[in-house]
């Protein structure tokens, strides 16, 4: 997959973006930190500044939902990191960040 060229075409080349892979617990850990949920999850977005940010996949998880959802693996996985992409951003979930969302989608093919 083009991870780095999703990240530009979302975020801008000058954007500085890391990419952890955690394990269950450190997932539900980071969740309920800083979401208030008490449950693993397959990724979640942290904005560190205006240019630079962090995403957390869990990747056990995004297995369990990319079967739910008929999707490959690696084409989920795909499909969350713009999901995460489009939150570093700075939309929220809604209308304006689906059409953000589907407009990357098909640029990648995803």
């Amino acid at each position: 997959m083009p991870f780095n060229a999703m990240k530009n075409a979302v975020l801008g080349e000058s954007y500085l973006l890391s990419v952890a892979i955690v394990n269950e617990e450190a997932s539900q850990k980071l969740n309920r930190i800083y979401r208030g949920i008490n449950t693993p999850t397959d990724i979640l977005s942290f904005p560190l500044s205006e240019d630079e940010g962090e995403i957390v996949f869990n990747l056990k998880e995004a297995r369990k939902e990319a079967k739910k959802f008929g999707r490959k693996f690696d084409n989920f996985l795909a499909f969350l990191f713009i999901h995460g992409l489009v939150h570093l951003k700075g939309l929220d979930h809604g209308k304006k960040m689906e059409q953000e969302e589907e407009r990357i989608r098909k640029q990648f093919d995803i």
